[in-house]
C-alpha cells in the first residue's frame, strides 16, 4: 500500500525546490505558478515540483517531489506511472476548481430538458410539425447519483434546488440529512447533509440488491426502480471499470442515464442492449471509453442518446491556478492539500 507522503516534509523542501510547468499550458498559468512559488519555472534545486496533465518527459536527475495534475481525473496519469505504481514519496494533487458547479448545471440542464421533452420538440421542428408534447415537473422525481465526492455533491445540490429527490451512492457509509437511504421524503429543503443528498446508500448495497432475483428485492433495489435518472459521477478505478452494467440497468428499468464520470465505468455493450430493449429510456453521454469517438463508432447509433463530447466540466486556467495555490499554501503550513490523490484508491 502506498502511503500519502508527509506534508510537513514536502512543505520544508518546497523552499528550494525547482518548479516546472508543462510547455503546452497557457502562458498565464506559467506566470501565476511562478508568482505563487516565488521563482521562475525551472529555477531552484532538486527536488522538483511539476504542474501539468502528464508526468514530465524530461525527468532528469531531479527527483519528483510533488506533481499537481491539471485534470480532475487521474486514472490515465496513474496508469502512465508504470507497473510499479505511483512513485513512493511523490505527492499527487489534482485540479477540480469549479468543475463540480459546471457539471451540476450540465446535469440539471439535461434533467430539465428531459422533463420538457426538448429533444422531441427539436425533432418536431426539423419535421415542421406543430404538436403539443407532454411535460412534467422535476420536483418529486428521483435521481440516483453514483459518486458522492465533490462533483457528485454539486450534482446533488443542483438537482435538489428544483425539488428532485436525490440518492447518493457512496463507496463507504456516510450520513445524509433527511434521508433513510431511499431518497428522503421529497423536496430540497433542509441542510445539505452529505453533499445535498436526501439519502445515501452504499455501492455494495446497490450491487447486492441489483443482483437479486425479481421478487426478492429489498429497499435499496426500490431506490433504483423508482429512479427517473441515473447519474454517473464515478472515477475510473479497477473497482469501477464497467461497473454500470446489465444488472443495474435492469434494476433501474425506465430510467435515463447521464454519464459525466468516466466512459469506461459504463459497460457500453450492456448500455446498447438496455437502450435497444427499452430497459433504459435514454442516455446523455459526456464521456466515452474511446475519445474522440470516430465517425464509424457504434456509439453514434445508440437510440435515444445524445453525446456531448466531454464538455460538461471544462478546466479553466483559473481553476488550475486556484487549486495549485491552495495546495502550495497547505503544504507550506505542513498540511495535506484537500485535493490530494490517494494512488491506491485511484482518486
Amino acid at each position: 500500500m502506498t502511503a500519502v507522503p508527509d506534508p510537513r516534509r514536502i512543505g520544508a523542501l518546497l523552499r528550494d525546490a525547482s518548479v516546472t510547468v508543462d510547455a503546452d499550458l497557457p502562458a498565464q498559468v506559467r506566470v501565476e505558478v511562478a508568482r505563487i512559488a516565488g521563482r521562475p519555472p525551472g529555477a531552484g534545486t532538486s527536488p522538483r515540483v511539476h504542474v501539468g496533465p502528464a508526468l514530465p518527459a524530461d525527468a532528469g536527475p531531479r527527483r519528483l517531489l510533488w506533481m499537481h495534475s491539471t485534470n480532475a481525473g487521474v486514472d490515465g496519469l496513474l496508469r502512465a506511472s508504470g507497473p510499479a505504481g505511483w512513485p513512493a514519496g511523490t505527492l499527487l494533487t489534482r485540479t477540480v476548481g469549479r468543475m463540480g458547479e459546471r457539471i451540476g448545471q450540465y446535469v440539471l440542464g439535461w434533467v430539465l430538458a428531459d422533463c420538457q421533452d426538448v429533444v422531441g420538440f427539436l425533432h418536431q421542428h426539423e419535421a415542421r410539425v406543430w404538436q403539443r408534447r407532454p411535460a412534467r415537473l422535476a420536483a418529486g422525481e428521483r435521481a440516483v447519483v453514483f459518486g458522492t465526492g465533490g462533483i457528485g455533491t454539486a450534482i446533488g445540490r443542483a438537482l435538489r434546488a428544483v425539488g428532485v429527490r436525490t440518492v447518493g451512492v457512496a463507496r463507504t457509509p456516510r450520513p445524509a440529512d433527511g434521508g433513510d437511504g431511499r431518497g428522503g421524503s421529497g423536496g430540497s429543503g433542509g441542510s445539505d447533509g452529505c453533499g445535498g443528498f436526501d439519502g445515501v446508500v452504499t455501492l455494495d448495497a446497490v450491487l447486492r440488491e441489483a443482483a437479486r432475483p425479481a421478487g426478492e428485492a429489498g429497499e435499496t433495489a426500490r431506490v433504483l426502480a423508482g429512479a427517473r435518472w441515473l447519474v454517473n459521477a464515478l472515477p475510473l478505478t479497477p473497482a469501477t471499470e464497467r461497473l454500470l452494467g446489465a444488472e443495474l440497468f435492469a434494476a433501474a428499468g425506465g430510467a435515463a442515464l447521464i454519464n459525466v464520470g468516466r466512459g469506461a465505468t459504463v459497460d457500453t455493450d450492456a448500455l446498447a442492449a438496455a437502450l435497444a430493449s427499452g430497459t433504459l429510456r435514454g442516455a446523455v453521454l459526456d464521456v466515452l471509453p474511446e475519445e474522440p469517438a470516430p465517425p464509424e463508432s457504434a456509439v453514434w447509433d445508440l437510440p435515444r442518446t445524445v453525446i456531448t463530447s466531454h464538455s460538461s466540466g471544462p478546466t479553466t486556467e483559473a481553476d488550475i491556478v486556484a487549486d495549485f495555490r491552495t495546495a502550495w499554501t497547505c503544504l507550506t503550513a505542513g498540511e495535506l492539500p484537500p485535493l490530494t490523490v490517494r494512488p491506491d484508491a485511484g482518486y
